[in-house]
């Protein structure tokens, strides 16, 4: 169990009464005595149909047809049999299939029979769920649910017989009901907000259910208020999560629009800075940076999300609430994180990839963070997670952030959550036209007694970035009592290819485009190091990475530069 705090501790009680008392209010709530001030389950009409806003696949269809029901990154092979009542290859695979978010897929398939299937799904689901509980009824299961039978109600509903049509609302109904006793239940973070937006939404879609809405509205304009920073980024520092938000809010603000009401100010304030982030985050391959969760996602998709900002966002040029940089010249990019890991309940998927970067230029990816792997690969997590999975340096093969083992704590915030560094100082600042980046972090002052500063320049063409990696000991220290090995990570896009250059100190990529950049090094020994890439569609991918490997007792400094050596 790792060494906690007193201020982790206190953390920890905290966060165990909270959760304490938000299950006894729920309790209270789910009672037959108060239930009932919920309103009727009984629904009768959904007045609204939000449009579906997410990236739709036909081929969906075509894949149940033959037997196969593929979420969450993995296929199951259902041999005849209902994907209700097989064993779950994952419980991500669990949650997507009972959130029936791939409704949407069923109905761009615009077949009949892909419309029936979807509603013998649905009366099949309502049909074997007699008791309320397992994974179909966490809140935010729930919640997305909800959401998408309500977005599917014209493929659901329309011309059915009565006792079909009454089934699915009663279901809705009930649901509904069950989500404002449960919410509170949902972790913190995105699934608290989800279950918030679906009770609105619910509320305005669906006649007779909206006697609480003004209450799920304050709810919701506090989490909104919590969670989005004010440089539009999540306090998670997951960058994807907005997108996903993005497509919550906008379907949202059209039912308050269709209903005749006034939705809140913060939705659209919310939307606006999220999509600006987004923006932000974006590197020249059109994909969001590899930070703190960030997985496998679709250029066409974050392009179909931008696009709803009908071209008019602010321009961002630092988000420091967030603790990202960018880095931008002639046709290169470059993001780095500069900031701590958020807080420890919301932690579970932050990386310890303190000052590391990621690099594109034109559109093609040169330097990269490993990522985080699919649902269907998270046995791969921890290792994802490491410092030495990131572009940056590593010491004594340890990692600046650490896993908080601590048994109640992973009960409470449903992983394993990381703590440190504490301090990540930085500065960005022009320079003649050349872009800078000086940025320190402490995540190995309490173990070794070592600041870790990184200073990037890129050039006013954008075709040469120079570096500087400088461990420097605590003023109390002159020197190390052994010597620490450290290693300088670049991780290279599986699509380049790396090969030693000319002198031992350098190496040559090669871009997919005909670009050739030439990496060097003045201190140390550089090599050429198998990697893994763990953002492909199809799993962990091979890759390589060049390796600056070297050892320290006093302060040093690493030197290393890379820039275009030849391109089209």
């Amino acid at each position: 169990m790792t060494d906690l705090s007193l201020s982790e501790r206190l953390k920890i009680r905290s966060l165990a009464a909270e959760q304490t008392r938000r299950r006894a209010i729920t309790r209270t709530l789910s009672s037959p005595l108060l239930r009932w001030s919920f309103g009727t389950a009984a629904a009768d009409q959904i007045l609204i149909v939000p449009q579906e806003l997410r990236a739709d696949d036909p081929s969906f269809w075509f894949e149940v047809e033959n037997g196969q029901f593929g979420l969450a990154s993995e296929i199951a092979d259902l041999k005849g049999a209902s994907p209700f009542r097989i064993v779950p290859p994952s419980i991500a695979w669990e949650r997507e299939l009972h959130g029936f978010g791939w409704l949407r897929h069923l109905a761009a398939a615009e077949n009949d029979d892909a419309a029936l299937a979807a509603r013998n799904y649905v009366l099949e689901w309502i049909s074997i769920q007699r008791t309320h509980r397992g994974v179909a009824f966490e809140p935010a299961v729930i919640a997305r649910r909800l959401m998408s039978w309500i977005a599917q109600a014209n493929m659901l509903l329309e011309d059915t017989d009565a006792r079909t049509y009454g089934t699915i609302m009663s279901s809705i109904g009930q649901q509904i009901i069950t989500l404002k006793t449960t919410w509170r239940n949902a972790p913190d973070g995105v699934p608290r907000m989800v279950c918030l937006i679906a009770l609105m939404l619910a509320d305005l879609a669906v006649a007779g259910h909206d006697r609480q809405l003004h209450e799920a509205q304050s709810a919701l304009v506090s989490e909104l208020k919590s969670q989005v920073l004010e440089d539009g980024g999540h306090i998670s520092r997951n960058p994807s999560v907005l997108a996903e938000l993005v497509l919550d809010l906008l379907p949202l603000g059209q039912c308050f629009q269709a209903r005749g009401r006034q939705a809140p100010d913060e939705i659209a304030s919310v939307v606006k800075k999220a999509l600006a982030f987004l923006r932000f985050m974006r590197l020249g391959d059109g994909m969001l940076a590899r930070f703190n969760g960030v997985s496998t996602g679709s250029p066409a998709a974050l392009a179909t999300v931008l696009g709803y900002s009908g071209g008019e966002l602010d321009a961002v040029s630092a988000a420091e609430a967030s603790g990202y940089g960018r880095l931008e010249r002639g046709e290169t990019i470059i993001l780095s994180d500069i900031g701590s890991p958020p807080p420890l309940e919301i932690s579970t998927e932050a990386q310890a990839g303190a000052l590391s970067f990621e690099m594109t230029s034109r559109a093609r990816l040169i330097f990269v963070n490993c990522g985080f792997p699919g649902p269907a690969h998270s046995d791969w997590n921890s290792v994802a997670r490491a410092t030495a999975s990131h572009t940056t340096l590593c010491l004594a093969e340890t990692s600046s952030s650490r896993l908080v083992r601590h048994p109640q704590l992973e009960a409470i915030v449903g992983g394993l959550p990381i703590r440190g560094p504490d301090m990540v100082a930085a500065r960005l600042s022009d320079e003649g036209g050349i872009a800078v980046l000086a940025a320190n972090h402490d995540g190995y002052v309490k173990r070794f007694g070592v600041f870790h500063s990184r200073r990037l320049e890129l050039s006013a063409n954008g075709q040469r970035l120079d570096g500087l990696d400088r461990l420097e000991l605590v003023p109390s220290k002159h020197r190390l009592d052994a010597e620490l090995p450290y290693a300088i990570h670049f991780h290279v896009h599986p699509d380049c290819r790396c090969e030693r250059g000319p002198t031992r100190d350098s190496c040559r990529i090669r871009v997919g485009d005909g670009q050739v950049w030439l990496f060097k090094a003045d201190t140390g020994t550089v090599s050429i190091e198998d990697s893994l890439y763990f953002v492909d569609s199809a799993g962990p991918r091979p890759s390589l990475q060049i390796v600056v490997r070297g050892t320290m007792l006093a302060s040093v400094e690493i030197r290393w530069d890379m820039a275009i050596e030849s391109g089209l």
